[in-house]
């Protein structure tokens, strides 16, 4: 028993790093897209800060199926749940990414400038609403999903998707969300472009990372008087995983800072997300490049660690139906399954961080607009 509890924790904790890698690997060519036309103001330039993440994007999309797979695979209970709830979420955000592959291929096809406009409007939009969807997502959970079950296990939804979009707590987080992948865009535009797209991308860069650590401490402000989720009955870590029957759940104002109450060490989660920020962007403005990436890189891991941690051990809170909240210890797979997925990713995660530091160390330097308009090749 013991053993499971431990596996559920620690895919817990890999869920986050899948989702940290997610929003680094795949944020960063989002904020490309969405930066494309203010970046880039000739066609030339357009193109080069599309060579500048071609060779990555669709490997960094591995991170994308690795977060989805892991909850599918360790949370199936919260997998059917929350792609249930989020149906129509997930379907424009499916369709948005579904644009972007095509639109990389399709852009330069035809010399047209009515063509390619087209086509650089559709990367905005591939790029935007993926980012602001998955920030949405956070401050869903955060404020609890409208959902209950039946007798039977069946679920059912309480709130309408448009309560979802249009929650203002949410859409704030999303504007956080893409705020920070402009930052890691602009950054990675930075490390591999020349002038004008250099100066250009910095300023949007340090933008995204001042305009994220304001919202950053707004939300803290806002999540320390909204209601949060407790406990208030025993609870056992090593409970079945289904959702009907566990311990009482109440809803209470301020309940989500009870973890960081209770561990002050905790403290460090959004002490590192929000120093990350700032002091990003004053790494850009001294041109310190590559320091400003990495702390991008620490601006999501103290972000999606302040959510973790607060709402830990709650995964998906029930705003309706409080007791049958999904949480780590009601919600994952069975010990074998948890045991094998384990042995697997201590496998392929490292071989994953392997292969694409090697990728990027192989394709360093910098990417010039001559020597993309010139080639026939080139996107």
């Amino acid at each position: 028993m013991e053993i499971y509890i431990a596996l559920k924790v620690l895919w817990a904790v890999l869920l986050g790093i899948l989702l940290t890698g997610l929003a680094v690997m795949v944020g960063m060519d989002m904020g490309v897209g969405v930066l494309l036309r203010l970046v880039g103001k000739t066609d030339g330039e357009r193109r080069t800060m599309l060579n500048i993440i071609g060779p990555h994007w669709d490997g960094n999309q591995v991170w994308f199926i690795l977060g989805g797979g892991a909850i599918f695979a360790a949370f199936p209970t919260l997998y059917a749940t929350s792609f249930s709830v989020f149906y129509v979420v997930m379907i424009l955000l499916l369709f948005s990414m579904i644009m972007r592959p095509v639109a990389f291929e399709y852009r330069s096809k035809v010399d047209a400038t009515k063509w390619r406009d087209t086509w650089d409007w559709a990367f905005l939009i591939s790029g935007a609403l993926p980012m602001i969807v998955y920030g949405a997502a956070f401050g869903n959970v955060l404020e609890g999903v409208g959902y209950h079950y039946s007798w039977t296990g069946q679920y059912f939804q309480d709130e309408s998707f448009l309560g979802y979009l249009l929650n203002p707590f949410a859409v704030m987080c999303g504007v956080m969300s893409l705020s920070l992948a402009v930052y890691q865009g602009g950054t990675m535009l930075m490390l591999r472009g020349e002038e004008p797209i250099y100066s250009r991308a910095r300023t949007y860069a340090t933008l995204g990372a001042v305009v994220a650590a304001v919202i950053f401490a707004v939300g803290g402000v806002w999540i320390s008087h909204m209601n949060g989720y407790v406990f208030t009955g025993t609870v056992d870590p090593g409970m079945a995983a289904t959702p009907l029957g566990g311990p009482a759940v109440a809803a209470k104002a301020g309940a989500w800072l009870n973890n960081f109450h209770a561990y002050p060490i905790l403290w460090l989660a959004p002490a590192i997300g929000f120093l990350g920020m700032i002091v990003g962007a004053v790494a850009l403005q001294l041109h310190m490049k590559i320091v400003g990436w990495w702390l991008g890189v620490l601006s999501w891991v103290g972000t999606i660690s302040t959510v973790g941690v607060a709402m830990f051990p709650f995964l998906m809170p029930s705003s309706t139906a409080p007791a049958e909240s999904l949480t780590v210890w009601n919600a994952t797979g069975s010990a074998y399954n948890l045991g094998w997925m384990t042995f697997f990713a201590a496998i392929f995660v490292p071989a994953i961080l392997s292969y694409t530091s090697w990728c990027y160390y192989v394709m360093r330097g910098k990417v010039k607009v001559e020597t993309v308009v010139n080639d026939p090749h080139s996107y």
